[in-house]
């Protein structure tokens, strides 16, 4: 089960024995990758595959582990573009055993951890390969062929393997990984790598794994440091002790975040995009094409309570006449998901770049507060539990808070249920929006934390304000 659902916090969240600090987030466009070729070939028939993956892009085919000398001959595991899950042992271009889910997993907004294992030397054939799910086994495939016995996988062979594609080239992934483990000769279920919350039996959550022992080729990878170097100091290093390090491929250190299993921070949905926006880096970028309907695009959590503050960056315009608007959106009446952010069911800070000219409220009453232009960062400090909304420019209030609950703002019968939004209201102009809500996808130069020491943020975060993710959440509410 997800620690955190489509638009809403989850109804509790668990407490953390174990915490993960880091993932890696990987982006197609970006053609980001990790690979290693062992030296020698370990155990080809019994193996293990752990990993914890937040999806950023629905709908495309995208592997995520994979090894193989080319496409004739690899093992491979991928999301297909129906978004099931799809596991493939091929030798000499035919497929030689196959299984795809018939449940689809289309989730961007939580965690889910993944556990394939293979032992080709069970002689009851349903026992050769499972896959697991948050901790359950998945029992239902739409194809489902299964290993000869004592079939030896290319997975495990000296030859290169691959996190975030197919071979290197082909159906790169676009979303987080954190906490990856491969286990050399044994055939592990998911209890040596999670547990059920006992506060929340239907949560899944990791466990400690540093006591496994990992086997000739095994690897664990926790992302803990930020250099480039297949080596113990870069994004691939291997803690297991085996000093299995993987090479990087265009991976750098702004894509260590702490956006983890353990912590899951909040960011923009794209399955509630209206036309014409484009999702990137993790769901931390929106960029906005030219269609000419007013469009919208949402946050993953939404609140009813608490104090929460986040920054969004416009890092580019097609033009200084675009108009841009920031800020939030009611999540009470879902027909209203796709309307314009100034319309009924937002409140917003505008502003067009050619002019200064800046705006707040969905009313479009001008307040004079100055220009503001590309690569400024916008602050937002949401308190649900007084019903305001105060905008920040580069760390300095823009006016006074704003009320969110009275009827003259137009939101006040939608009030409280509230979302991070973005919006564009210039149908001929484009922008992009990158989001941080305290897993930040462009660079920090000072680096602020919440008072819980959670986020990373390019301004103080005001006092008594919290970022948006899931640990501040079960204390805070939301």
């Amino acid at each position: 089960m997800p620690i955190n659902s489509f638009l809403y916090p989850a109804p509790s969240t668990p407490t953390f024995a174990y915490n993960v600090a880091n993932s890696l987030r990987f982006e197609d466009g970006s053609s980001d990758t990790l690979s290693r070729t062992p030296s020698s070939s370990g155990n080809r028939k019994t193996w293990t595959w752990s990993g914890w993956i937040k999806r950023s892009e629905l709908g495309r085919t995208q592997n995520f582990f994979s090894a193989g000398t080319n496409n004739q001959n690899y093992t491979r595991i991928q999301f297909n573009s129906d978004d099931t899950i799809y596991i493939a042992h091929v030798d000499s271009a035919s497929t030689t055993t196959e299984k795809s889910t018939t449940q689809k997993f289309r989730d961007t907004s939580a965690w889910m951890h993944i556990v394939w294992h293979i032992d080709t030397t069970q002689s009851t054939a349903s026992n050769r390969e499972k896959l697991y799910i948050n901790g359950a086994q998945v029992t239902e495939f739409s194809t489902n062929t299964i290993p000869a016995e004592d079939y030896q996988s290319t997975m495990n062979e000296d030859v290169a393997h691959y996190i975030g594609t197919q071979l290197g080239s082909y159906e790169k992934c676009s979303c987080y990984f954190a906490e990856v483990v491969f286990i050399d000769g044994q055939a592990l279920t998911p209890t040596s790598f999670g547990e059920f919350d006992s506060d929340s039996p239907n949560i899944w959550k990791p466990i400690n794994v540093s006591g496994l022992t990992f086997g000739t080729n095994g690897f664990y990878l926790e992302f803990k440091q930020s250099g480039t170097s297949q080596n113990s100091s870069g994004l691939g290093a291997d803690t297991s002790g085996n000093d299995h390090h993987f090479a990087v491929s265009n991976l750098t250190a702004i894509d260590q975040t702490v956006d983890t299993c353990t912590n899951n921070f909040a960011t923009m949905l794209p399955i509630t995009k209206s036309t014409d926006a484009t999702f990137s880096e993790g769901n931390l970028n929106v960029t906005y094409g030219t269609a000419s309907t007013r469009r919208s695009a949402f946050g993953s959590i939404a609140v009813s309570s608490g104090k929460w503050y986040w920054e969004t960056k416009i890092t580019a315009t097609s033009s200084t006449s675009v108009e841009i608007n920031l800020g939030i959106s009611s999540t009470y009446n879902p027909d209203l998901i796709g309307n314009a952010l100034v319309s009924t069911n937002g409140y917003s800070v505008s502003f067009f770049p050619s002019n200064g000219s800046l705006y707040i409220g969905n009313t479009q009453d001008e307040t004079s507060l100055g220009n503001v232009a590309v690569n400024d960062i916008i602050g937002h400090a949401l308190d649900m539990d007084n019903g305001t909304l105060q905008f920040y420019k580069n760390g300095s209030a823009l006016g006074s808070a704003n009320d969110i609950t009275t009827s003259g703002s137009n939101v006040g019968e939608l009030y409280p249920l509230f979302t991070p939004a973005v919006s564009c209201s210039s149908g001929d102009q484009t922008f992009t929006a990158s989001y941080n809500f305290g897993s930040p996808e462009f660079s920090i130069s000072s680096g602020n934390a919440d008072a819980n020491g959670h986020g990373n943020f390019e301004y103080a975060v005001p006092s008594g304000y919290f970022s948006l993710c899931t640990k501040n959440l079960a204390e805070f509410g939301g």
